[in-house]
Order: structure tokens, then sequence, then C-alpha cells
């Protein structure tokens, strides 16, 4: 049987509105755009219905991902969107998840929600059907929508309440087989970033909600991105949450004078305190900076149970607290402000000079004090005195203060040492495209996967998960391929091959396009054609090619009655007289590469 020859696509018949002007609520360069070229359209926030054309970029995303699943001996299920609550109770993460979940009851008032993610669901189908080492190692993946709740959905497709994902799992007997798992869908997502065309960097990144031990992301470079990565010149890099801070040697203190408490009136913030004791309080060492000084940070953490808990944070007062590094450290507890009423719960603590004499879980507030790695023991620090208007000097981590512990919650900036020692560190912005986790037997554990070894006792199976955002893929490729006129689509990625245009209101024209559009169609090529007759100038029709974005333009127009077409190139504007006898060859190698 031979292929089916792929159909037109008219322009007088699709179901398209290009707009002129972008959408109010579009922040970035691919929402405008998508929004403007008839790609999406809104249906609520976060929520966006795909129309013929963004439908056809989807499919071609989701192509190439199915392509290098299956080319690694993965093999495609689907789950339910709406699942029952017992299992993600079983894991905690009924709880864990808090809002972001979307819970809903049935009539008979159980409890469902909509799956943000589904380790529990492919971990129980594992356990249902399988029962000996025999059968592993084995991967699995979907390709499925995912709901979350989010707080805060942003630009357009890239953070979203319903999403579509690539989720897969690999289950193994031994950490061994765990590890070679891993490394065959990091190569084969290595390989589905690349011919989706944008530029990304692989970091290590943490694993949070997941759980597990190995975790990296693939991240798409970004000025718009929501995540904040570093690289090194030797070749580190992470997500900034994953980043630790190389640990100072103990300092010797023997020489430090006694700790002293100084009036230091209206320096509530760092900058002033720094001012005042730069004018009142000179050392011979030079002058006192931001990074002489301790600030504490006063957040409250919010369990999954409800229960609340204050936290004091320590940091050089160079550097503030980075949210998402706290984020991190914490999950799943959520971050909250210390308000006026945690204030007032807590008397012994002075806004503004908040020191660590009244913070420790043996002090008189209780409030759990953690400090950021570079507080070891022989620094001295300028810190509050826990008095209105006064500040210690020469306050001795160890000597005068001991923390209940450390957190890597302070943020990272330009220049600071890579952990590895690979050099400075440069601080870079992306968006999360894919993520690769060693889970370990967290969720075997919790859901009772086990199987037979080869010596007939059970053993928990290991599992690995490896997640690419499809839906985002669109978005994310709009980004890095587009230019004033419109979108540039990578040729795998766009929604036709070629896109034709009929200039002109001489029947003739629209003839010989129809027929070259049919040739095209019968080798195998996807045409977009513009048949739109009437009022549509061919003015309109070459600004909405412009937009859309087919890597290929070609228009039939005045060129026709010399046997000619003109052939541009929609990324370089470069355009070809080509004869219009050797068209359908010519465009098909340009297809073919």
């Amino acid at each position: 049987m031979s292929a089916r020859t792929p159909a037109i696509l008219r322009m007088s018949q699709l179901f398209l509105r290009t707009l002129r002007d972008d959408p109010a609520d579009a922040e970035v360069p691919s929402h405008r755009l998508l929004v403007r070229a008839g790609y999406i359209r809104r249906v609520a926030p976060g929520i966006y219905t795909w129309l013929p054309l963004g439908l056809r970029v989807y499919r071609n995303v989701e192509r190439i991902v199915r392509n290098e699943m299956d080319a690694i001996g993965a093999q495609e299920l689907q789950f339910p969107a709406l699942l029952p609550r017992e299992p993600y109770e079983a894991t905690n993460r009924w709880t864990e998840y808090g809002d972001g979940l979307f819970r809903l009851k049935d009539r008979k008032q159980g409890d469902y929600l909509l799956g943000p993610t589904h380790e529990e669901m492919f971990t129980l189908a594992v356990k249902d059907l399988f029962s000996s080492y025999k059968d592993l190692p084995i991967w699995l993946y979907q390709i499925q929508t995912k709901y979350r709740d989010e707080a805060r959905p942003r630009a357009g497709l890239i953070r979203g309440r319903e999403f579509v994902m690539k989720d897969s799992y690999s289950f193994d007997t031994t950490d061994e087989g765990l590890e070679r798992s891993y490394q065959a869908h990091r190569d084969a997502y290595t390989r589905i970033f690349d011919r989706l065309g944008f530029d990304y960097v692989v970091v290590e990144a943490t694993s949070g909600a997941m759980g597990g031990s190995k975790s990296e992301e693939f991240l798409a470079v970004s000025a718009i991105g929501e995540d904040t990565f570093v690289r090194s010149p030797g070749g580190y890099a992470a997500n900034v949450e994953a980043v630790t801070t190389p640990v100072p040697d103990p300092v010797d203190y023997t020489d430090i004078p006694a700790a002293h408490a100084e009036a230091t009136p209206e320096t509530p913030t760092i900058e002033t305190l720094v001012d005042h004791l730069n004018a009142h309080f000179p050392r011979a060492e030079g002058p006192w900076t931001a990074a002489d000084t301790l600030k504490n940070v006063l957040v409250v953490l919010r369990h999954p149970d409800g229960r609340r808990e204050p936290l004091a944070i320590g940091v050089p007062g160079d550097r503030e607290v980075d949210a998402k590094r706290l984020e991190a450290q914490v999950a799943p507890a959520e971050v909250e402000p210390f308000g006026e009423a945690d204030f007032a719960a807590h008397p012994d603590l002075v806004k503004g000079y908040i020191g660590p004499g009244v913070l420790g879980e043996t002090a008189a507030t209780k409030i759990r004090y953690l400090v950021d790695p570079r507080v070891v023991t022989g620094t001295r620090w300028v810190t509050g005195a826990d008095i209105p208007g006064s500040h210690v000097i020469d306050l001795v981590a160890g000597r005068d203060f001991t923390p209940d512990g450390t957190i890597e919650a302070a943020e990272v900036l330009a220049g600071d040492p890579a952990p590895d020692g690979s050099g400075p560190l440069e601080l870079a912005r992306g968006i999360e495209m894919g993520h690769v986790f060693q889970l370990g037997r967290k969720y075997a554990e919790a859901l009772g996967l086990q199987v037979l070894d080869e010596n007939g006792k059970l053993v928990t199976v290991t599992m690995g998960s490896y997640g690419v955002g499809v839906s985002r893929a669109v978005p994310v490729i709009a980004e890095d391929n587009h230019d004033e006129l419109g979108l540039c689509w990578p040729r795998e990625i766009a929604p036709a091959d070629v896109h034709v245009v009929a200039a002109g209101k001489d029947p003739a024209i629209f003839a010989g396009a129809e027929q070259l559009c049919l040739e095209l169609a019968a080798a195998g090529v996807q045409v977009l054609y513009d048949d739109r007759a009437g009022k549509v100038s061919p003015g309109v029709k070459f600004k909405d090619a412009e937009l859309i974005g087919v890597p290929t333009i070609v228009t039939v127009g005045r060129g026709l009655v010399d046997g000619l077409i003109e052939v541009k190139d929609r990324r370089s504007g470069e355009r070809t007289e080509v004869a219009l006898d050797d068209a359908v060859t010519h465009l098909v190698d340009l297809v073919r590469g």
C-alpha cells in the first residue's frame, strides 16, 4: 500500500484568524506570537486551546519525543488523568502536594484528584503484573495531560495549570541497573532536545517532592526563564537550588576581642549599619562592608499537616535569602512571611536588630536557627543585639553563639567559586524542559513493589523517573525561533513544509499555485496554501506568511508569465527565483535536506 498523500491546508477553509495587535495578557514573545498567529487561544488563566496550526506543531514535538523513547525500547501506555486518593495517600503526596492538587469528590463522596504526575500509577501497574527479576528491567512511558493548581500561571503555555508531559519510569532490581536505565534516558533526552532546536544546558538539580538521589535538569537557556542556573569555565553546571557552598576552614579566634554591644541608632538596614560602622567604628584592616554583617531573616514554614513553624536563617549581609533555594531545602513545607502576629507572639524579637542571642531551639523563643555554611567556627560578625538601636561587634561563631545547623538558602552570586573548584560561577536563566531522577526505592517501598530475585528472595525494586515538557516545548522553541515579523519554526517542528502564497487576482496565478500544491503534496510535502481571493491583498498574505513562520515561503505571482516562482527562506530572508518546471524538485530537496 502506498503512503497517503498529505492533505493541502487551504487558508480559505482553515480555522484561523491572525491578529495584528498583541493580546493584552501576553508577557513574552512566544505568548504574543502564538496567539497572534492563530496557534493557541486562551480559555482561562493557564488553560489554552490548541487551534489547528498549533496542534500540528504540538504533534510534531510529540512525534519526536515518542520516536526517541521508542528507539531505546521504552513501551508506551496511558493512565487516566482522574485518579483515586488512596495511592497518593500511601506515598503521603495527597498531603505533601498541598494546594497544588486539583481535588474533587464523586457523587458517592469518594476523593479523587487530577493527576499532577503518575509515579504511583506506574508503580502499581508493575506490581500488579510482574513478580520476578526475569521481568526486569522494563521502561514504561506515557504522554499525558497533567494538572497542577499553579498559584501564578504565566507566559502562556510556559507555566500553565493544564499541560502535557512525557513521563517515563524505569524498574530495576539493582542500583547498577538503575544507573544504566538512567543513562539510557539521559542520552535519549539529549537527542530529543537536539532535534527540537533550542539552546539548552544540562544541570545538576534537586529532587524536591519527587524524592530520590541523583537528579539533573535540561534547561532551555532563556532570559524569560523562571529558573536560575550557574555554570563555570571548567564545565560545572547546576540549578541554583542545587548549588552547594564550599565550606571555609575554621578560623583561629584567639586574638579576637570579646564581643561588645554598641549603640547604632537608626540602622535597621544593612546599608545604614555599614555606613554607621565606618563613621563611628573605623578599623585598621579596612572599611566595613556588608559581608562583615550577619543578617537574620525570619520566615514561617507551613507543613503539609497544617503545622506552622517559625524559622530563623542567618546569612552574610551582602546576600539575600533566595526563596527558591530555601523552598528546595524545606520541601514539602511551604514558606510564608513572618507577620505581625508572629512578632507579637515572640516579644523578644526586635525588628531590625535581631541577633543570635534570642534564636535557637534552646533560647527563650525556641525558634530554630540555621545559618549559611560560610558561618564557620571562628568567623566574626556584626549583628543585632536584640535591643532597639544596638548591634554586637566581634560576635564569634562557636565562641559566642552556636546555631542549630546550616542551610543552603543564601543567594548565589556571580563570581562565587564553583563547588568542584572549576572556576568562578556565572549566572543565567532557563526554562525547565526535562528532568531525570534516580528515585530509588521510595515509591516501591511505599506501595510494596517487590519481585523475587535469582535466589528466590523478595527484593524491593528501584526506580528512575524521567519527564519532558511536551506542550511547554512549543513556546520554548518559539522563544528561540522568531524575529520582529513573526515565528521562524525549525523545519522538523513547523506546521507545514512549504507555505505557498497565490499573490494576485489573475485566475492563472491561482491555477498555477493550485497545480504546484497538488504536485508537492503528491511528492509527500506538507503544504499550507494561501488561496484566499477577493479582498485579501498580497500584502496581507505576505504578513501572515511571515507571522505564521513556515520555513519556506513560495510566492506564485507576476513571475508566473515567465515561468518563474519565488522561494524565500523564512529565517534568512534569502529569495531565489526558480523555474516552475523545476519547482517541485527544488522544494522537495529543500524539505528533505
